[in-house]
């Protein structure tokens, strides 16, 4: 009888049986990675950090907390975030320019590594697309390439809301993006790389899902990823097998 521990784990997605080695081969021939950012490729959730900045941390985190963790639909818990927050023009350019995201450790090397093998990298955020946008030039990631949510305000600066057409304010919103990228640019190998529960759920359509848990592990995301990695390198190494 086998040992629990060397059954491979396998999960059936469209009928097609998936393993691990399946997905790192996935991996290894994607045409394009998407990845999620807040907790992933920065090592904060730009939304926390904004309610930091506005003096109402501690009731957005934990309302930040359940979205991650699916346990209310995504675009509820924007919307309480956001009414909670109500962050100005003025506070928002202020936040990048204080307190810059942070880059994960061995992000800017792996995206490098994936643009020399002509692998088209996204950025598909449920977070703000003004501070993902600067995210992204930081790894020299097209803005085009970007897709997360837009803030908006009045003449004068104030907090109006949110652009409540991006795919991305609403629960299976990277999926959306994920099917429209393949549609659009004919892409065979689309992986997702993430922390949380919306990242998991872009599996399909994307043919492969990596966990991360660098920055915090979801225990419902680790369980159910059939890769899980705690460090870009270890995605760097797979890469050097090519």
């Amino acid at each position: 009888m086998l040992k629990p521990w060397t059954v491979p784990y396998q999960r059936f997605s469209n009928h097609i049986m998936t393993t691990l080695s399946q997905t790192k081969e996935i991996f290894r021939r994607a045409d394009a990675v998407c990845f999620d950012v807040d907790s992933t490729i920065i090592r904060e959730e730009g939304i926390d950090e904004l309610a930091k900045f506005c003096g109402v941390g501690d009731a957005v985190t934990e309302m930040t907390r359940k979205a991650m963790g699916g346990s209310v639909t995504f675009k509820t818990a924007l919307t309480d975030r956001l009414s909670i927050i109500r962050c100005s023009r003025e506070q928002v350019n202020k936040l990048i320019t204080d307190h810059p995201p942070q880059l994960t450790a061995g992000i800017k090397e792996l995206v490098d590594s994936l643009h020399q093998r002509n692998v088209k990298v996204f950025l598909i955020s449920g977070g703000f697309r003004c501070i993902v946008e600067h995210v992204a030039t930081q790894l020299n990631i097209p803005l085009h390439h970007v897709y997360a949510n837009r803030l908006k305000f009045y003449f004068n600066g104030e907090y109006a809301g949110f652009d409540e057409t991006q795919p991305t304010s609403e629960s299976n919103g990277k999926g959306k993006v994920i099917s429209m990228l393949k549609e659009k640019h004919g892409f065979k190998n689309v992986v997702m790389i993430g922390d949380g529960a919306t990242d998991l759920e872009a599996c399909p359509p994307a043919n492969a899902f990596i966990g991360f848990g660098g920055n915090v592990v979801r225990q419902q995301v680790k369980e159910r990823s059939l890769w899980y990695v705690t460090s870009f390198g270890e995605l760097l190494k797979e890469l050097e097998k090519i």
